[in-house]
């Protein structure tokens, strides 16, 4: 993981900064967590602010200085967006290249050309796959909700069926597959092996996203029988069919980043010798920084320059992808911030502790924890990023594929039951027109389903690894 890790943020950090036993700890936890909750729901606060404002509030509660409560805060705010920052921004100009230059309509009308009926809701899903994994959660919406819309339209088909294989396509790719912002955070926190929490998330994701996507879709089907009403958006601007970027060349540059980190992480099983050439080039090209680094390279020239895009049309679109994820960067930062907050405060020791004393096995605690604050806060990121910092001194003596089913945990617990207090939630119930209640039987069941299947899953692998 490029950035600094959790021994440099430490090193940052004033060190533990109060001494208050386990009952007031647990206090000042629930305390800060609520106090985001609140912030977030009741008085709609941005989630930055309501982060910046809970760590503080987790400070006092405990017992802490406010200026040492203040120094571990921006200590982990500076060292997430030191480890991860370039990363998502790298995965914003991908995931701008792919949409502007016709690539990801490319993907689209030519899966969609080859699938007929039955074949339909595992075409979206698909599609939804292959496109989330350069691109965050909402701009996939964006993105593929049209092609939803229209697919269901005109073909006649279920809006449930057509929409619910894309949706949990986008979902599972979100909470765990880097390099969306939670996983990638996680794996920094618990020193994780990138390659190889990509290589079982995939294992995990396959399984996971075809029950909660084209087996789950007729029974939403069945609970909710809806038409496809009229994008409220309209559709970003179409690229002629002839100056798209080919299938194939979209393809392999979308999958580059992902087969480079691969590819690193089975040089580090086959080789493990910090010594050898081959490991040596597989650690600089399969690092997370330069592989996306050299996807969005590549990408300029096989979708921008194929879409025939200028210098100053490259530059601009670049340009405009940065300015999006300032906000994200912001609430991940915060969320840095608020698990350092936690790991010096020593909730996450006191977790540990306690932990000794339950039946519970780790991969379960740490995907409970999870569920709680994303029940809380609504926020999968937040979830992933606080449940991170509290679970961290689990992951001590854990092997490497142990640290990396433990960020799977993580991640498959963020994506619990998204309800009112999620922003995805409202967004799903407008673009499809469905009531409260629909959603919460279609969306909300969906994401139940990919986050104890994910679970499960996580436990199957943890059996046989």
């Amino acid at each position: 993981m490029t950035g600094l890790s959790v021994e440099t943020l430490a090193a940052a950090a004033p060190g533990p900064i109060t001494s208050a036993g386990d009952a007031q700890l647990g206090v000042a936890v629930l305390a800060g967590i609520a106090v985001i909750v609140l912030l977030i729901t009741r008085l709609k606060m941005h989630a930055f602010l309501a982060l910046t404002v809970g760590s503080l509030a987790l400070g006092s509660f405990a017992g802490a200085p406010l200026n040492k409560t203040i120094a571990s805060f921006t200590a982990g705010l500076g060292a997430t967006v030191a480890g991860v920052g370039v990363l998502i921004a790298l995965g914003a100009v991908l995931g701008r290249l792919l949409a502007d230059s016709g690539g990801a309509d490319e993907i689209v009308d030519t899966i969609l050309a080859r699938a007929r009926g039955r074949a339909m809701p595992w075409a979206m899903v698909l599609i939804a796959s292959v496109i989330g994994l350069p691109l965050f959660f909402e701009v996939g919406i964006v993105l593929l909700i049209p092609v939803v819309l229209l697919v269901a339209r005109r073909g006649g088909y279920s809006l449930m069926r057509i929409g619910v294989p894309a949706l949990a396509g986008l979902s599972v790719m979100h909470g765990l597959i880097p390099p969306h912002p939670g996983p990638l955070v996680a794996v920094d926190a618990l020193h994780a092996n990138l390659g190889v929490t990509l290589a079982l998330g995939v294992l995990v994701a396959i399984p996971t996203v075809v029950i909660a996507g084209p087996l789950f879709s007729r029974y939403a089907a069945r609970w909710v029988d809806i038409p496809a009403p009229e994008p409220l958006a309209p559709e970003h601007p179409p690229v002629e069919a002839a100056h798209r970027p080919r299938f194939g060349a979209t393809v392999f540059t979308v999958l580059l980043p992902v087969a480079l980190m691969l590819v690193k992480a089975l040089v580090d099983i086959v080789v493990d010798d910090p010594a050898d050439p081959v490991q040596k080039v597989a650690d600089v090209v399969g690092s997370p920084l330069i592989a996306l680094l050299a996807a969005v390279l590549v990408g300029m020239f096989t979708l921008g320059r194929a879409a025939g895009f200028t210098r100053e049309r490259l530059s601009s679109t670049v340009e405009k992808s940065l300015a999006p994820i300032a906000g994200i960067l912001l609430i991940v930062g915060a969320g840095g911030g608020f698990k350092q907050t936690l790991i010096d405060a020593g909730v996450g020791q006191m977790i540990l502790d306690v932990s000794k004393d339950w039946s519970v096995p780790a991969l379960l605690l740490a995907w409970l924890i999870a569920v709680a604050i994303r029940l809380a806060t609504g926020s999968a990121t937040v979830a992933t990023i606080s449940a991170a910092g509290l679970v961290a001194p689990l992951a001590a003596g854990m092997s490497t594929t142990e640290t990396a089913l433990l960020v799977l945990a993580i991640g498959a617990g963020s994506l619990f039951f998204s309800h009112v207090n999620d922003a995805g939630f409202w967004l799903v119930k407008e673009y499809f027109g469905m009531s409260v209640g629909q959603t919460l039987k279609t969306w909300s069941v969906m994401e139940t389903v990919i986050s104890v299947c994910g679970l499960g899953f996580v436990l199957l692998l943890s059996l046989v690894l």
